[in-house]
């Protein structure tokens, strides 16, 4: 298996053993705190994902320019470049407008959850957040992209 190709584990029914799926790409990772950075790539490569990480909001869009993510956690609040600036440059370029974008923040009103979506996060998750809520959020947005090929 290449570098890039990951195992990624999916229920097939509630009896059977988990299906596994070869997936090649990666998710990014944007944080500016290593704990939190961390914390997330432990929980994602448990599961069989690739993962890469990026220390600011820079550093996030550079990444995916370069080699687009299946999806991207980007934090909200992140030195150089907020997670705001990240999805405009984002959704702004035609190499990475379409890479599904999870809002993770500790901002959790129903009001923050709308300006999140309308920015154009395809998704959200709130601080804190448990394992089995994160790894909801990724399948369902890489499932979702793949069924797009």
């Amino acid at each position: 298996m290449d570098e890039q190709a990951q195992t990624h584990r999916r229920k097939a029914s509630p009896c059977s053993k988990p299906l596994l799926i070869k997936m090649h790409g990666y998710i990014l990772i944007a944080d500016d705190y290593d704990d939190n950075r961390e914390l997330l790539r432990l929980m994602l490569e448990a599961t069989g994902y690739t993962v890469r990480e990026a220390r600011d909001g820079r550093e996030c869009v550079r990444l995916a320019q370069a080699d687009p993510p299946l999806a991207a956690l980007i934090d909200i609040s992140m030195p150089v470049m907020d997670g705001w600036s990240v999805i405009k440059e984002l959704r702004a370029d035609e190499r990475t407008s379409n890479i599904p974008c999870v809002a993770v923040t500790a901002f959790t009103a129903d009001s923050d959850r709308q300006r999140i979506t309308a920015a154009g996060f395809a998704d959200f998750l709130g601080k804190p957040y448990r394992t089995k809520d994160l790894l909801d959020v990724i399948e369902r947005l890489t499932h979702k992209k793949r069924s797009e090929r």
